[in-house]
């Protein structure tokens, strides 16, 4: 049975559940207000749900290793796997996922995978990735944070997202579930992102930040509250909302990895973007939010 695990650093109330090790609520404890989309199933009934080991979509669910296909469904199993809680203080929370026959059956790899929670200051939630490869072999993976954050739906085009550094930045385009590397397009951050649902209508708008830090803030100008995502080393950030569904809430997500292209030969191997862990290393992926 899912646990609560609860953080406070005596501004900012969060709760984390054990199944997933997936946030669930961020309060400003002196106002009471909740930063994170409450999960309403029928929108969309997760808060932030962590990605691993694949982000997006494989081509027909599935991939192939060492000559074996295996069946995995988008954006991996961790988000629906129990971790265990091995590290909690009033301010830090360490939960873990470690690879068992179930996982073997889906996912050939031995692995520990670790996400941590950690309120740094008055207003600030940092986000760890640590994957540990505990294999004989290299194993392949990718990992990913989907935080939903509340946006009012009245006012949803009242809002927007900055992006810094304002600049130019290469934009990787979905047809389908599938990453097009064949088309080239881009976004102008020199000017704010406003929200408009239309924009998510073929599904998330994803920046290629290629590992460079990348800061985004959203907000609107009569806002008193907002968030600002800061993401240390990611290839990308995708930003989505359910376009049909009407949904008050945008994920602001950051990705160590995508979907499968459009012409993927369903090698994990071979996959575009793939993170490759040789034994006993541990890749580190982060990434914190301040809220106001």
């Amino acid at each position: 049975m899912a646990m609560a695990v609860l953080l406070d650093n005596g501004s900012l109330a969060v709760e984390i559940s054990t199944q997933g090790a997936e946030l669930t609520s961020v309060k400003n404890k002196e106002s009471g207000y909740e930063y994170l989309w409450e999960g309403d199933p029928t929108i969309w009934g997760r808060h932030a749900p962590n990605l691993f080991p694949i982000v997006g979509r494989l081509k027909g669910d599935r991939y192939k290793y060492r000559d074996k296909t295996y069946f995995m469904t988008q954006h991996g199993f961790a988000r629906d796997n129990a971790f265990e809680l091995v590290e909690h203080t009033e301010t830090t929370a360490r939960l873990r996922l470690v690879d068992s026959p179930e996982t073997r059956s889906i996912y050939p790899f031995r692995f520990q995978f670790d996400v941590v929670y950690r309120l740094t200051d008055q207003d600030t939630l940092g986000i760890a990735y640590a994957v540990t490869n505990t294999d004989t072999h290299d194993i392949y993976f990718s990992v990913g944070g989907h935080p939903a954050f509340k946006v009012p739906l009245a006012e949803f085009n009242e809002y927007y997202i900055n992006v810094d550094p304002q600049r130019i930045y290469p934009t990787a385009q979905l047809v389908g579930p599938y990453l097009d590397n064949n088309i080239e397009d881009s976004y102008d951050a020199r000017e704010p992102l406003q929200l408009d649902r239309n924009d998510y209508r073929d599904d998330a708008k994803i920046l290629r930040t290629d590992g460079n830090p990348t800061t985004l803030v959203l907000s609107k100008k009569t806002a008193s509250h907002g968030v600002t995502m800061h993401v240390q080393n990611a290839k990308y950030v995708g930003i989505w909302t359910p376009y049909a569904k009407g949904a008050p809430f945008i994920c602001m997500e950051p990705w160590w990895g995508i979907a499968d292209t459009v012409d993927a030969d369903s090698n994990i191997e071979h996959k575009y973007a793939i993170n490759r862990l040789a034994p006993a290393q541990t890749f580190t992926g982060s990434y914190s939010i301040s809220f106001f």
